[in-house]
């Protein structure tokens, strides 16, 4: 492990380096992720930060936070602009598990799930096959290694052999129990149904919306999804599609909707289900450990892929108003423990570890 630093009465402030390329104008999971540390470090640290972004991410960080710009891309293009030294900086942190080459720095590294070992079909065999060489990189070199979850720090050490702290996400600061006038009107803005259950995120094959559309069809409730949809084959039959969805609209959607519908198959920490019960929505979502761990409760679990029992979980909330109450209830409480500030204090707790006064 490379020195510490030395902390002194005339030591200048140390400078951390972090590799914040998923950082994007339109954020969801790992994007949301990177955005939310980079503001909750920039006021929490004693130090200098210093942010890689992609030109696009550029007007997304906070006020103080030095920018280097790195260009966007994919494959190999993608793999070179994460690997560039992010100059004279105490210590890197990989915010996406690729840390940039940084001799005689400590590195810190995310690891957001195993996806790409767990549940290979859920990606291009081309993605996947680069994603397991970088990860494998990561858990060679990296001095310190952060998951999201319980669940994927068991993933890490299970396959690995490695220990990783864990530090848990948090839902958005502005993402709380919205108005009746404001649940009026986004309802009015996309046109909602008078009840319906909401999916929020990409849609994807580990996603399973697919399933969630035939269990709201049983049940007689429409399906509304606000996400981006990478291609036309992936729009889902009968559910009423409204694209992206900016922050300013997202917690008065979550608060229009009779629940939200999060049957992944697969995740490492499940970020809008946290969302929605931080805006007082329940959630019906598949039994999968990092959810089990995340919905203590404020969730209706059922097992994986069983459409059946998706179904009479809505049907549930749809049919009695105390059960979704108490669910919405439990689960706000629950989220309220969680907050980008405990994050980032986390995060810098590693950081001392490894030497670094901040």
């Amino acid at each position: 492990m490379p020195a510490p630093v030395q902390a002194t009465a005339q030591a200048t402030r140390a400078r951390i380096g972090l590799n914040a390329r998923a950082i994007a104008p339109e954020p969801t999971g790992v994007q949301l992720y990177a955005r939310d540390l980079v503001c909750a470090l920039a006021h929490t640290l004693d130090a200098d930060v210093v942010a890689a972004v992609q030109p696009d991410g550029l007007g997304e960080l906070p006020e103080g936070v030095e920018a280097i710009e790195r260009p966007g891309g994919r494959g190999l293009r993608r793999a070179w602009a994460d690997r560039q030294n992010l100059g004279e900086v105490d210590l890197v942190h990989g915010l996406d598990v690729a840390v940039p080459a940084q001799p005689g720095a400590p590195t810190v590294a995310t690891v957001h799930d195993l996806a790409v070992f767990d549940v290979p079909w859920s990606f291009t065999r081309r993605y996947a096959t680069a994603a397991r060489a970088i990860m494998r990189h990561t858990m060679r070199s990296a001095d310190a290694l952060i998951a999201d979850s319980a669940f994927t720090a068991e993933r890490i050490h299970d396959r690995f052999g490695r220990e990783a702290r864990v530090v848990p996400l948090a839902p958005g600061s502005g993402l709380v129990p919205a108005t009746e006038g404001e649940v009026a009107a986004v309802r009015r803005r996309y046109g909602l149904p008078a009840r319906f259950v909401l999916y929020v995120g990409r849609v994807e094959p580990r996603k399973d919306v697919a399933s969630l559309a035939t269990a709201c069809r049983r049940a007689g409730v429409p399906l509304v999804v606000a996400g981006r949809v990478p291609r036309a084959s992936h729009l889902v039959p009968g559910a009423q599609h409204v694209g992206y969805v900016p922050r300013a609209d997202l917690g008065a959607l979550y608060g229009a909707a009779l629940a939200l519908g999060y049957p992944s198959r697969y995740e490492g920490f499940g970020l809008p289900p946290a969302e929605a019960l931080a805006c007082g929505t329940p959630v019906v979502a598949y039994r999968v450990p990092a959810l089990v761990e995340l919905l203590a409760a404020g969730a209706v679990l059922v097992p994986t892929g069983d459409t059946g029992a998706l179904a009479d979980a809505v049907r549930l909330l749809a049919a009695d108003e105390d059960q979704r109450h108490k669910l919405a209830t439990d689960g706000a409480r629950l989220m309220g423990r969680l907050s980008w500030e405990a994050t980032a204090a986390a995060t810098a707790d590693v950081y001392r570890e490894l030497g670094i006064p901040c």
